[in-house]
């Protein structure tokens, strides 16, 4: 099976169509060789020197069209519907590099190339064939009406059809060859080279940072605007006919909470969009009272203590430490629930310290992981160049930040 196996095998037969396309898109080059040179150079043609012109003009004129892009997309086409896509991820279009445009120019050829001569073989070999199976009978091979080709009658002659058709299973064997190795080759040629490999990491590492700092935007702000209305609208439903003054509070709240989070949701589809968003949310520590404000009518009794002036902490590091401070009072109140909650925020000359802290609760998480607000946190910080502890001590749920600014940076 082995030894027949390529003449079986779907491969052979879809090679074997690279290189009769290969073939096809030689032809207006040698009809270039056979009719515009000769007319062109009138006084060089003789038998020697103009075939010598014709394939030197071939290959100038092949190798001048190999460079425009679409025949690098014909070609990468061609590669990868016929030779088993031997360079998955490639993308073929305009060549960024002529060491791209050089390798691509190179792969054309060969198929062209190549493709020529497979095509050509291909075509004579049944053809030859065709005309040699009535040989032993007729005693000749009919190429022409004029001058048959005269051979014995018999069995003296029976090779001939029989060569011919080894002739074909043999070209059966050579494209199979033929197209692994060129198969090999592009894989070579068109393949991803290290640096653009390279390019391709960074990109892709460029595009997972922005999507992670978008999740984290998502995460944080609109997390806690909803943390924040479900647990009013809890307390408004508890209270609608009891208490109409604080259900009124609370409605006022989830309004708030609902119109930020909004604003923050088209803030970020905007990114998403890659176009700019009718408003841009630059919430700092200057917001840090309303923050606040909004955890106390969720129910919250969070006492805050900023030291320093928060002004004059760089508005990339404020808005940071404001997203901070605003996921450690949403886990507050979704995992601990109405307990009091201590925040302090002390701006020094040249270091921004953060700490939250809030008794543990019934719903305190079970472990010191997290989930991914924490994950997110750490890596707001981990930007920053600073450095954050979460965790349990003392019967506390505690986080604490330090951010270097000023003069260390």
């Amino acid at each position: 099976m082995r030894l027949f196996g390529p003449l079986v095998d779907r491969a052979t037969y879809r090679r074997w169509v690279y290189f009769i396309l290969g073939g096809a898109l030689s032809v207006p080059y040698l009809l270039f060789a056979a009719i515009v040179v000769p007319s062109l150079l009138p006084l060089v043609v003789t038998m020697g020197r103009g075939v010598v012109i014709g394939m030197i003009t071939v290959v100038l004129v092949m190798i001048a069209s190999s460079f425009i892009p679409a025949v690098r997309v014909l070609e990468g086409a061609a590669v990868r519907e016929l030779l088993d896509d031997p360079v998955p991820g490639v993308t073929f279009g305009p060549a960024g590099s002529w060491p791209v445009r050089l390798r691509s120019s190179a792969m054309f050829l060969l198929h062209v190339g190549t493709g020529c001569v497979v095509s050509l073989v291909s075509l004579l070999v049944p053809v030859g064939f065709g005309f040699s199976v009535a040989a032993p009978f007729t005693g000749r091979i009919t190429l022409s009406t004029e001058d048959p080709i005269v051979v014995p009658k018999g069995w003296a002659s029976a090779w001939i059809p029989v060569a011919f058709l080894l002739g074909l299973v043999a070209l059966a064997y050579v494209v199979w060859v033929a197209g692994a190795v060129l198969t090999r080759i592009a894989r070579s040629l068109l393949g991803v080279s290290a640096a653009e490999r390279i390019a391709q990491l960074e990109k892709r590492t460029e595009q997972l940072a922005e999507r992670n700092r978008l999740a984290r935007e998502l995460h944080d702000s609109v997390g806690h605007a909803l943390s924040v209305v479900t647990i009013q609208a809890g307390a408004a439903r508890r209270t609608l006919r009891s208490d109409p003054d604080f259900t009124e509070q609370a409605l006022a709240a989830i309004e708030d909470s609902a119109r930020a989070a909004l604003d923050d949701l088209d803030h970020v589809l905007g990114l998403l969009r890659e176009e700019a968003s009718s408003r841009a949310p630059q919430s700092g520590l200057a917001e840090l009272s309303a923050l606040v404000e909004a955890t106390r009518l969720a129910g919250a009794e969070v006492t805050a203590e900023v030291r320093g002036e928060p002004s004059s902490v760089p508005p990339v590091v404020s808005r940071e430490a404001y997203r901070i401070l605003q996921e450690c009072l949403t886990n507050a109140l979704r995992h601990a629930g109405k307990v009091p909650v201590t925040v302090l925020v002390d701006a020094a000359p040249d270091l921004l310290r953060l700490r939250v802290a809030n008794p543990l609760g019934a719903a305190a998480p079970s472990r010191d992981g997290g989930g991914r607000g924490l994950r997110g946190m750490t890596e707001r910080v981990e930007v920053l160049g600073g450095t954050i502890t979460a965790g349990r001590a003392d019967g506390f749920w505690k986080v604490e930040v330090a951010v270097p600014w000023g003069k260390r940076r």
